[in-house]
């Protein structure tokens, strides 16, 4: 497979391994509503934020929407966009291999992009996810009015499209909703102003191409005239099927009773549409239409540079995820992803550096939880709720040499075992017991900061007899062999192998996972 060469690509691909884990704060005051909806923004790097969020969410999410700096050498006051293209893609690569151990085998990545840099994106994105990740390249029609300025008008943007398992993703891709121009040929011939779906429908041919012994049956209209299927095709169904249909109405013979039968198909059956590679303005919004939510939200000299509208990403999470599932945008801007996603009950990730979390997406995101009007609240019924923590980049949960620092927390240094271990998050960041789980028949357990509820931590960090007693009763009904993380171990090596006990000393044996 091509690979794409620059200046700085050796380091720059092993960038994601050198960057520290970093704690979360939670910012009290700056969160809102329902704590327990599972929304989170974070201000910081996105690079810091995304390895942070490997612990706790690895394969967890299944919609992943960025629109990233693309380069076009302007200077937007909240990014530097004017990166020259090594640094580009420097600043881009590592961020795109943490992004996909944070998407689920099933989930998908969209990415906003432009000409200037969609090819070179596209190259290394093969790369990062493998070729049979490429599902499509999605042409969004950004503007609905020409411009006479240069040779040709500048009038779409490109949104690539990538899969880590394209038949789990395709199992569970959704269609996208009819809108009124593509039902408007479901109709209820008695009463054309009827808008009842139950009450609209059209009739389907009931040919099919080909010959199939078993579907070439003869069909005698109600008036007493013969059908059979034309040249070179079939009945659509068998006979049985065919005549319980017509047993329940389904059949349709024409305005005058005479003409080959088809199947009524009522509106309220349809799922939605197929989507297209390819996505008009008056389907997805425009860059206007961005523009006049942004100044609704936050006023004409504080808007956002270069907003996507609500309808485009709306598009995109109809697509690719589900209510309840999680969303992840690592390139948060103004919170237009947090904002869709939350009128969608989509959970949602989202990350932005510096003082825009603050100043953009804080208060875009308490508008929308008290119910904000605008951008697709009608057409979702918005009328408010839910909530979202707030978090900062705190400091590095290992030191320089690897180790674990002294004052971490429990369930901090848990989910990192947990996933040095397994490759998969923790689902369990609350539990206060030393087992952890069981992951493929293997447990593993930690005895760290007074789990136990000892007087002094340092007394159930040790592994005993006493000690292991708590830990079987912890595991439940799991049996299998186990590891267990410790200060120190005063069980024999006879009976850590009586035990199927493998033992690994904290902090030594616990180090960053590269």
């Amino acid at each position: 497979m091509p690979i794409l060469r620059w200046l700085t690509r050796d380091e720059d691909v092993r960038a994601a391994e050198k960057v520290p884990y970093r704690l979360m704060e939670e910012d009290h005051e700056l969160g809102y509503g329902d704590q327990n909806s599972g929304n989170m923004l974070i201000q910081g790097d996105n690079l810091d934020a995304l390895k942070a969020l490997l612990p706790y969410y690895a394969g967890q999410v299944k919609c992943i929407y960025i629109d990233p700096p693309y380069n076009t050498g302007s200077a937007f006051e909240h990014y530097d966009d004017n990166l020259e293209h090594s640094k580009w893609l420097a600043m881009v690569w590592p961020r795109l291999e943490l992004l996909r151990e944070l998407l689920a085998e099933d989930g998908s990545i969209w990415i906003s992009i432009d000409d200037r840099e969609s090819h070179y994106l596209k190259v290394i994105m093969d790369e990062v996810f493998g070729r049979k990740g490429f599902l499509a390249n999605v042409v969004w029609q950004k503007r609905y009015s020409r411009e006479n300025r240069g040779v040709l008008g500048d009038a779409h943007e490109h949104i690539l499209v990538y899969v880590k398992n394209e038949t789990l993703f395709r199992a569970r891709a959704n269609r996208i909703p009819l809108d009124e121009k593509q039902a408007k040929v479901y109709k209820n011939p008695d009463d054309p102003r009827e808008t009842d779906p139950a009450k609209r429908w059209r009739g389907l041919p009931m040919t099919a191409q080909g010959y199939r012994p078993n579907q070439m049956y003869k069909i005698v209209a109600p008036n007493g005239k013969v059908h059979y299927p034309p040249d070179g095709r079939c009945w659509s169904m068998v006979e049985e099927e065919f005549k319980k249909k017509l047993a329940d109405n389904k059949i349709f013979w024409g305005k005058n009773g005479d003409a080959a039968p088809s199947v009524i198909r009522y509106l309220s059956e349809v799922s939605g549409v197929v989507p297209w590679t390819w996505w008009p303005h008056d389907d997805a919004g425009h860059t206007d239409e961005s523009k006049k939510e942004s100044i609704k939200i936050f006023g004409g000299s504080n808007t956002a540079d270069t907003p996507k509208p609500e309808r485009l990403i709306q598009r995109v999470l109809q697509i690719a995820s589900n209510p309840g599932e999680l969303v992840l945008d690592s390139f948060l801007g103004s919170g237009t992803t947090a904002a869709v996603a939350h009128k969608m009950g989509r959970r949602y990730i989202g990350i932005e550096m510096g003082e825009h979390a603050v100043t953009h997406c804080v208060p875009r995101l308490k508008q929308v939880v008290d119910g904000e009007p605008g951008g697709i609240s009608e057409a979702q019924n918005w009328q408010g709720g839910g909530g979202f923590r707030f978090y900062k980049l705190g400091p590095p949960v290992f030191t320089e040499d690897g180790q674990i620092q002294p004052d971490i927390k429990f369930p901090v240094l848990a989910a990192h075992i947990w996933f040095t271990e397994t490759n998969t998050s923790w689902a369990k960041p609350h539990d206060q017991t030393p087992f952890l789980g069981s992951h493929n028949g293997h447990g593993y357990a930690l005895l760290y900061n007074g789990i136990l509820g000892d007087k002094a931590a340092a007394n159930g960090n040790v592994l005993t007899r006493k000690t292991l007693a708590v830990i079987r009763a912890a595991q439940g009904i799991f049996e299998g062999p186990m590891t267990i993380y410790g200060e120190r171990t005063m069980l024999s090596e006879a009976t850590l192998s009586a035990e199927k006990i493998e033992f690994k000393q904290t902090p030594y044996d616990v180090k960053a996972r590269t």
